[in-house]
């Protein structure tokens, strides 16, 4: 049985990262859950993190980062950089299933079990299974932010409900965290 699905999208726009994600949970071809949130503050409200794949993989990730982030004093790309070095080389956590987001007031990133830390060169950066739409719609968005009066909560509402009306497994049942 294979779970699939999610869509995290992140976008910093005027000073203020949003991010945001779907609830649906896949199993198979049968939607199990609506409302799973996955999106969530770590370390003090500082950071928010958005994960795709297996549930209790991501949630693994995320504590084993908040960690790393107690450890470095806060530092996110210290601790992803420590983080993507223990999920590649540790034989139990090289068998998680997940990717990650994480972003602060400053950065943001993609974390992978590939050993991959990405910081996006645009303002905007995805994952999961609709994040392809997501991402396209956010970029599209932004560029017409201004004149639309949208603000980084607007853009990503609007660009997860687009990713939404394309991606089977992503639904409208979106959470969003600021900072």
């Amino acid at each position: 049985m294979n779970f699939h699905g999610t869509t995290i999208l992140a976008v910093r726009y005027n000073g203020i990262v949003s991010v945001a994600g779907d609830g649906q949970v896949t199993l198979n071809n049968t939607v199990i859950k609506h409302k799973a949130r996955k999106v969530r503050r770590i370390y003090n409200d500082k950071i928010i993190v958005g994960f795709a794949g297996a549930t209790a993989d991501a949630l693994t990730l995320s504590e084993k980062l908040e960690e790393k982030l107690e450890r470095y004093n806060g530092n996110l790309i210290r601790a992803a950089v420590e983080l993507a070095r223990e999920w590649r080389t540790d034989k139990f956590l090289r068998r998680l299933e997940a990717m990650m987001i994480a972003v602060d007031a400053t950065q943001m990133l993609l974390i992978s079990g590939n050993g991959d830390v990405i910081e996006p060169d645009d303002p905007v950066i995805s994952i999961g299974s609709g994040s392809v739409a997501a991402h396209a719609s956010a970029i599209a968005l932004l560029a017409h932010a201004d004149e639309l009066g949208l603000d980084s909560g607007k853009i990503v509402a609007e660009a997860m409900q687009i990713a939404s009306s394309l991606c089977i497994y992503t639904n409208t049942e979106f959470s969003v965290e600021q900072i």
